[in-house]
């Protein structure tokens, strides 16, 4: 079978390996549709600190039930349409102890830093498995980054009586935008692309703000009463956004960071005792799954807006390099395994 593989950065080849068999508490997939992430195009420019080579791409998966183990409860069975939690925890570790798994010191996610599903066939524990029946498997392929953004969302604490504003309308952003939309929030979403503050709309966002077009910080006083939002989630990864976000939040407010910085941020430290923040750092999900299922099944999110193109994977390679010269555009490029 056919795997794509990022053999180094810059450099992607589709090789030909052999098909896995289950263990007794495993779930053979026949994988349908990956999304390419952002964690994928900075392995491909080699900015992910975190990713080895080589290795098989893809943990954002919608795939079907093939064969399962012998120990695997009856409830999940050949046939079903399901997404994958792609990480791997050591239990161990101070985060794991505290039952803060996503943040496990050696994380082991699909794709970084063991083989992902960017291939035909893909064997994983049937405890990483959610069925979503009602969905199909593009809207299964969205859960995983979707999950990112809900669990922003929930580092930051957000209610319905808090305004919270999102830097980036990527997917993990948008699913910030959605769930603090769903909590009652009033959200602003701020990117440079006005096609994607569109899209920030339909998922939930009250007010948008294109930073190259107007002043941010005149808008986001004008939207705050002068007060500032109550959080702010940074889903970009730049150092303006990150020191934006200090900058912009109201003063004890809450700040969570979701993207990575390629470079270092010099920040202006008296902010962050001035104003008493609270100061996160957000990744990947805990428990947030369900949650992004059902808002699927519910509709209350613009896939097909967010879905920029489907490739096969026969050009997947094609498409993470166009990916990687512009991003100007593309919300979500999505590789079709099979049907």
């Amino acid at each position: 079978m056919r795997a794509l593989y990022i053999v180094e950065p810059g450099r992607v080849e589709l090789r030909e390996i052999e098909r896995p068999s289950p263990g007794a508490e495993q779930v053979l997939l026949r994988v349908g549709i990956v999304g390419f992430c952002g964690g994928d195009l900075n392995a491909f420019r080699g900015t992910m600190p975190m990713q080895r080579y080589p290795m098989i791409l893809g943990h954002e998966i919608g795939a079907t039930i093939e064969q399962v183990g012998s120990d695997v409860p009856a409830n999940i069975r050949p046939g079903m349409k399901v997404t994958v939690s792609p990480y791997e925890s050591c239990g161990v570790c101070p985060a794991c102890r505290r039952g803060r798994v996503n943040a496990c010191r050696d994380n082991r996610t699909m794709g970084v830093r063991r083989d992902g599903a960017m291939t035909e066939y893909v064997v994983v524990s049937w405890r990483d498995v959610y069925p979503g029946e009602k969905l199909s498997l593009k809207e299964l392929a969205l859960v995983e980054p979707l999950t990112v953004g809900f669990h922003g969302a929930q580092r930051g604490e957000v209610t319905a009586s808090d305004r919270v504003m999102v830097f980036g309308c990527g997917l993990v952003g948008l699913g910030a935008i959605a769930d603090s939309a769903a909590r009652g929030a009033e959200v602003i979403s701020v990117d440079i692309d006005d096609n994607k503050l569109e899209i920030a709309r339909k998922a939930g966002a009250r007010h948008t703000i294109n930073p190259s077009k107007v002043d941010l910080h005149e808008v986001v006083a004008q939207l705050t009463n002068g007060d500032g939002p109550d959080v702010v989630i940074e889903a970009v990864g730049r150092a303006e956004t990150f020191i934006a976000a200090v900058e912009e939040v109201a003063f004890t407010g809450r700040v969570v960071y979701i993207g990575y910085a390629n470079e270092p941020v010099q920040y202006q430290t008296k902010l962050f005792v001035q104003k008493e923040l609270d100061i996160r750092g957000s990744r990947n999900c805990l428990g947030d799954f369900p949650r992004v299922i059902k808002l699927l099944e519910a509709g209350r999110f613009p896939v097909d807006d967010v879905i920029t193109e489907i490739v096969p994977l026969e050009k997947a390679g094609q498409a993470l390099q166009r990916w990687s010269k512009s991003r100007a555009g593309i919300t979500k490029i999505m590789v079709r395994i099979a049907e």
